[in-house]
């Protein structure tokens, strides 16, 4: 029975201890390409949505993991995107939405964390066909009408927008991929 356990130990060892590596170089030069969209389903007939997916935590600096996006009500900015633990998505205006390239590396990530995201991701209040990918560092990040996605580490609770206008480029993204406006 121990060697049983045993191989499936190790394995994760090494992957866990790969990724990590992997993490630590950054020879991608921001420049990705587009892939294909993640698949979704729709959060309203999964009742798994409202369990969080694990993720890195904001303190951490490390890449965000969600296994869902949704669509909620901002006070001052009107319909926003969130993951599946509510906090606000974001997009960078030095990002490129078509084709998809993100921008914000090395110190930038510390603050604002790029959305990692699994084979598939649930929907709900978000257009699915406006959801894809793009590459980044060898994991899948999250795309809205092209504009890949972050969260910020000042939001520590679901509903903050703490990063909403900072530096006067990053904004909550819309359902539509838009960047939020303040609304009075």
């Amino acid at each position: 029975m121990i060697p049983r356990r045993i191989g499936p130990s190790l394995a994760l060892g090494l992957a866990s201890a790969f990724l990590l590596g992997a993490c630590g170089s950054s020879n991608d030069s921001g420049t990705g390409t587009a892939a294909p969209a993640a698949p979704v389903t729709s959060a309203a007939s999964d009742p798994a949505v409202s369990t969080p997916a694990a993720g890195t935590s904001p303190a951490t600096g490390q890449p965000a993991t969600t296994a869902a996006v949704l669509t909620r009500a901002a006070q001052g900015l009107g319909s926003i995107v969130t993951d599946d633990k509510g906090l606000t998505l974001y997009r960078y205006d030095k990002d490129e939405p078509n084709p998809s390239k993100w921008t914000c590396s090395g110190a930038c990530t510390k603050t604002w964390l790029p959305v990692i995201v699994p084979e598939s991701v649930q929907t709900s209040g978000v257009e699915k066909s406006l959801l894809g990918t793009v590459h980044r560092n060898g994991e899948t990040q999250l795309t809205l009408a092209g504009w890949p996605l972050y969260r910020y580490v000042g939001d520590t609770a679901a509903g903050q927008t703490n990063g909403e206008g900072k530096g006067g480029e990053w904004y909550a993204v819309t359902p539509a991929g838009q960047k939020s406006t303040v609304t009075g």
